[in-house]
């Protein structure tokens, strides 16, 4: 399991109740956590006040995903946002967090992939192009996570959908 979180900036006419700032992104909004597979098909959805802290919604994710995964669940991948409460807290429900640092050559090269970080960052990105997520329009934060949830379900089903050409198949050379 992966888990990350990403701040979101909210419409106007969502309540100062639901809302915060993000100190460290100076984004005024609210903070998605997500929790996901191997393959990247959501386990566990959380949406904080973006003034909430990345542990609250590690510790949340954890929770969902004991829950959802049982026994089956034996590690989880977090950025270094997340701290020691989270590791902690995987060690009580059993679950060992490793926390995946940065390649200290790839300083200064803005946005680089982290091994098996990138597939939930490709869901973070996945699901932004879903109109509604773009934003946080939704006043109440269980009904922000249903869209996540909403959104995550349509890309199942477009994976279910869509044949996906084998390996096997002949190519046509280009003329």
């Amino acid at each position: 399991m992966i888990i990350d979180t990403r701040s979101v900036r909210v419409a106007a006419g969502v309540p100062k109740a639901t809302t915060g700032l993000d100190a460290n992104k100076k984004t005024p909004g609210g903070k998605r956590g997500l929790a996901v597979d191997v393959l990247g098909l959501v386990i566990g959805v959380v949406v904080l006040a973006a003034s909430a802290h990345d542990n609250e919604a590690g510790i949340a994710l954890l929770d969902q995903a004991a829950v959802r995964c049982g026994m089956r669940l034996e590690k989880a991948l977090v950025d270094q946002g997340f701290k020691d409460a989270v590791i902690i807290h995987g060690a009580v429900k059993d679950i060992i967090v490793e926390v995946v640092r940065r390649n200290p050559d790839d300083a200064g090269k803005g946005f680089v992939p982290q091994p098996k970080r990138w597939v939930v960052e490709r869901t973070n990105g996945t699901l932004m192009l879903h109109r509604r997520l773009a934003r946080d329009y939704d006043h109440r934060l269980d009904n922000a996570a249903s869209r996540v949830y909403w959104a995550s379900t349509a890309g199942m089903l477009r994976r279910l959908t869509t044949p996906s050409p084998a390996w096997r198949d002949d190519v046509e050379p280009a003329a």
